[in-house]
């Protein structure tokens, strides 16, 4: 078969490619208003999950625009749940540092804690509001006891994400410029697109509960 052919291999990596772009600059600009962060990242990763599960609308950015949408109201209720527990972890670590220096260690250690947490469920709000219709306080739920059940691949969205950032962001910091234009057009969208194939699994080993 021609590697070339309009339905081979190449050219198939080639328009995953290129909807992923268009939803990486759609991601980009629906997060300007940073309140909308939260209804972006669920249309993000609708469309990257249905790209994964090869079940995506011809039109990608229709499909994204479609699913902020049916998304706003309850993934910006998630957003503003996450700015509040940001909020929380950095006041608790600044009266941790106020605190006598025989306590601050014990007290820094508890924080780590804190963040890992948050981390752990915070890798599975948006995914999960994107691929379940369920209830607020059912997200945060099934995200915090999934993050547990499939640990091997919630360490490996960890570890996606994190390799990604210090690769372009932090390791040359000479190439800023570049790192933060390649996030601008594309790496949003591929960080996105590689997580969904660990969330696919998680999401076959614990079937989330109230999904209603």
């Amino acid at each position: 078969m021609n590697l070339f052919d309009q339905n081979g291999p190449v050219m198939d990596a080639l328009r995953k490619l290129t909807d992923i772009m268009f939803c990486n600059i759609m991601f980009c600009i629906f997060s300007m208003p940073l309140f909308t962060i939260g209804a972006s990242l669920s249309a993000l990763y609708t469309c990257t999950q249905s790209l994964v599960d090869e079940t995506e609308d011809e039109f990608i950015v229709r499909q994204f625009w479609r699913a902020f949408r049916r998304n706003f109201g309850q993934a910006t209720l998630l957003w503003g749940f996450c700015l509040l527990a940001a909020a929380f972890l950095g006041l608790y670590y600044w009266v941790v540092g106020m605190l006598n220096p025989a306590l601050v260690r014990v007290y820094r250690v508890t924080f780590f804690v804190l963040c890992v947490v948050f981390l752990f469920g915070f890798q599975y709000f948006f995914p999960m509001q994107a691929r379940y219709q369920m209830k607020l306080r059912h997200i945060l739920k099934n995200s915090w006891l999934l993050s547990i059940a499939a640990l091997p691949w919630t360490l490996c969205s960890i570890g996606v994400t994190a390799g990604m950032v210090y690769i372009t962001l932090f390791m040359n910091p000479g190439v800023l410029n570049i790192g933060v234009f390649l996030w601008a057009m594309l790496l949003f969208g591929v960080v996105a697109y590689l997580n969904s194939f660990f969330f696919r699994q998680a999401f076959k080993q614990v079937q989330p509960s109230e999904q209603s």
